[in-house]
């Protein structure tokens, strides 16, 4: 799944917010097992907002994609994140990105995530920690999709 913000809420920086959201996922059923280094993006669509920090959690998810959706959501609101006007400013954004190789189109869930394979600040991280990781409907694996994302094309790791 894909993790990050521009907004640090009461913590000390994004990156500190970021680390106790990841804190929390083993007692939501979500066990870390790897996690990317942070990277920093402008932020998009008005690159006069607070820069983003973005990483990807692999993550052991034993129920099904809805559950972990909402304990993903569930976090997020531990944490101060509001839903409104899409590509706001955000204290956490949890996408997310694939379970499993999983396909699904509702109108509450759409797996794969439908754009972070055009993300640089997803596919990015996601090559870091699993490169050889493969899209379920392309088939790209991270670290081609990473080369060929063109959003967020100023993303780096810290």
């Amino acid at each position: 799944m894909a993790i990050g913000g521009n907004l640090a809420g009461g913590f000390a920086s994004c990156e500190a917010l970021l680390e106790a959201a990841l804190a929390r996922f083993p007692q939501a059923g979500l066990p870390v097992l790897a996690r990317s280094s942070w990277w920093r993006s402008a932020a998009w669509p008005d690159p006069e907002a607070p820069e983003y920090r973005n990483g990807v959690v692999l993550v052991e998810a034993k129920g099904d994609a809805r559950g972990v959706l909402n304990a993903l959501f569930a976090i997020e609101r531990s944490f101060g994140r509001t839903r409104g006007a899409a590509n706001a400013s955000r204290t956490l954004d949890l996408d997310l990105i694939a379970h499993g190789r999983r396909v699904v189109a509702a109108p509450d869930l759409t797996l794969p995530h439908p754009r972070a394979h055009q993300r640089l600040f997803v596919m990015g991280p996601l090559a870091e920690i699993a490169p050889a990781w493969r899209h379920p409907v392309s088939g790209g694996s991270a670290a081609q999709l990473a080369r060929d994302a063109r959003v967020g094309r100023d993303a780096t790791p810290l």
